[in-house]
Parts: structure tokens; sequence; C-alpha cells
């Protein structure tokens, strides 16, 4: 079985930092803390995940020059890669590159 993304254009408020956020359908984490929140199961954007526990941005890869925010569930340990947007905080990005080194 093929799983296939699922657009869902949602607007929410950050439960780290009380952000609103307007989504593009591709929004999966607060561009101001970078937090995001364990809410799909199988399949991105299908929102079925009971967990809902909030997910720390906790390191920073770069593959073919994109930088992906890895996070981890505070709720259920379950990591996860999102990619860095043009219009996320840039500053908090390097602050986690930072935390890692130390």
């Amino acid at each position: 079985m093929t799983k296939h993304f699922i657009k869902k254009v949602e607007d929410f408020v950050c439960e780290k930092c009380g952000a609103t956020v307007h989504g593009t359908g591709y929004t999966n984490h607060c561009p101001k803390c970078l937090y995001s929140k364990h809410v799909d199961l199988d399949i991105p954007g299908d929102r079925l995940n009971p967990c809902q526990g909030l997910m720390k941005p906790i390191a920073v890869e770069l593959q073919k020059n994109q930088y992906f925010i890895k996070h981890q569930c505070l709720k259920c340990g379950f990591e996860k890669r999102n990619k860095f947007q043009d219009d996320d905080n840039f500053d908090i990005l390097i602050d986690i590159c930072a935390k890692k080194k130390h």
C-alpha cells in the first residue's frame, strides 16, 4: 500500500510559544520557535495520532543544501525530520546547532 501525503491547510496557535501560525498545507511546525506537534499516524497530514504530544526541535541536519529539523516527541519519544522553511527562525536553528556541539 502506497502512503500519500494529505495536504491540509490549517492555521494553529503554537502550544509552546503561543504564536499564531498561518498554515500553507505543508506547515508542520511553528516558524517562530520551531516546535511541532505529534499529530500524524500513518500518512503525513492524516492527523490521526492519539499521542498529540509536543515535539521539541533537538537537532539540525544538512542534506543537499537543505536544512532539516529533527523533532522528538516529549510525550512518547518518537523522532521525525521536517524541512526548515524560508520563513522559519534561523536564530533558533543556529541555537539548536550550538547546543549539540556542547
